[in-house]
């Protein structure tokens, strides 16, 4: 695929410059723009337009309220709000066209539970439930009779999100919202931001691959796995780094019948349907920092630990054929997994919407909204993303999510 032609601004002056954008970016100029229109002069600055690396492309596009906190499962319930009236919120853009269906399969998510688990399984159940979701603990028995093709003898049971839980198409809701902002306002450029000037602690300008300097009053970094790289033309860190995650889609001999959910396997390995083939994938065993160029794949992964933790889970893949795989990225926070959202306490314009850590793409639509309240009235208006602020990293204090895939 051919890269985009890097090319100039149309102005030398912007309100607000947003630093990628993919799906954190694109979500932030829609909600911005939806707020104040074309009196805001916005610039999206986006490397790659085409998106062929980008961690939203490269998603496996699913979206669950099993969390171990609950402000997760409230931005997951917002997520589905957003999921299911997208066609009617992007119509307005899509005159003379249909608008957007995001195709969400509403299969849920079926987080397998070892014996000595349970009663923390449970109690993560009770929270999810507290707060709204549908998740219920099933014991061996009720498990293997909802789904019979699962091997339940070294199981404690299993948590499993019944509804508004599933998969669904990443870059239309990213092509939605990139569109909708466009025709709000906002400019897009394919360019690269090589530098920031930071003066009386502020970002004044943003410096572009192809020279320009840009005026800039507040700056969004949304740089996804390069998040560190921004924050650091300010002087600023982050611990977020590119981890790979390697996704394989293979076809089954034998099929497995019923409305089969995302199973997480006890050995971290996920696997769900994905039409008449199926998509799996695992933490590898060399998972840590990768260059951001990096996009290697590993089939020994499919080979050596996939395949056994889905013939030992589900006796039925005695037989499977990889199709495709590929290699993406996650902007993965290494202290604790979660979500970095808000101003740094210095650099008083440079905001932080980076490190959701595999969950950026479910996350987008109350991250960017939740941008977009800070910068517009300087306080959360609807969900409260404050434990996201950047302070904690400072203060390495962990504001720790468990049920990360």
């Amino acid at each position: 695929m051919a890269k985009p032609v890097y090319k100039a601004p149309s102005k030398n002056s912007y309100d607000i410059v947003i630093v990628g954008g993919a799906v954190i970016g694109s979500s932030t100029a829609y909600w911005l723009s939806r707020s104040v229109g074309r009196d805001v002069s916005i610039l999206v600055v986006e490397r790659d337009s085409t998106y062929e690396f980008s961690s939203t492309a490269l998603s496996t596009s699913a979206i669950r309220q099993q969390y171990s906190n609950p402000i997760n499962v409230k931005i997951s319930q917002f997520g589905i709000e957003i999921i299911r009236s997208f066609p009617e919120l992007m119509a307005p853009f899509f005159t003379g066209e249909p608008a957007p269906d995001l195709g969400f399969r509403e299969h849920g998510y079926l987080y397998c539970c070892s014996p000595e688990g349970v009663d923390a399984a449970k109690a993560r159940v009770e929270l999810q439930r507290s707060h709204g979701a549908h998740t219920v603990f099933l014991e061996p028995g009720p498990l293997k009779d909802q789904f019979p093709w699962i091997n339940v003898e070294d199981l404690g049971g299993g948590s499993w999100g019944s509804r508004d839980e599933g998969w669904f198409d990443s870059m239309g809701l990213l092509n939605g919202f990139r569109r909708a902002a466009r025709a709000s306002g906002v400019e897009y450029v394919d360019n690269a931001v090589t530098g920031l000037a930071v003066t009386d602690s502020r970002v004044t300008s943003v410096t572009l691959s192809t020279g320009e300097s840009i005026a800039c009053g507040t700056l969004v970094n949304a740089a996804g796995p390069r998040a560190q790289q921004v924050a650091a033309m300010a002087g600023l860190s982050i611990p977020v780094a590119p981890f790979k995650r390697y996704s394989f889609v293979f076809s089954s001999a034998t099929p497995i019948p019923g409305r089969m959910p995302n199973v997480i396997d006890l050995s971290g390995t996920f696997v769900r349907p994905e039409g008449e083939l199926f998509l799996t994938g695992n933490t590898p065993l060399d998972d840590g920092p990768a260059d951001y160029d990096d996009f290697r794949m590993d089939h020994s992964e499919f080979d050596d630990r996939i395949w056994p933790a889905l013939w030992h889970r589900i006796p039925a893949f005695d037989a499977l054929k990889v199709q495709t795989s590929w290699t993406g990225h996650y902007e993965y926070n290494m202290l604790d997994h979660n979500g970095i959202v808000g101003f740094h306490p210095e650099v008083t314009n440079f905001m932080f919407a980076n490190g959701f850590s595999g969950h950026g793409l479910q996350q987008s639509p109350a991250a960017g909204r939740a941008v977009s309240e800070l910068i517009l009235h300087g306080a959360f208006q609807t969900l409260d993303l404050s434990p996201f602020a950047y302070e904690r990293i400072r203060r390495n204090a962990p504001f720790l999510e468990e049920a990360v895939i």
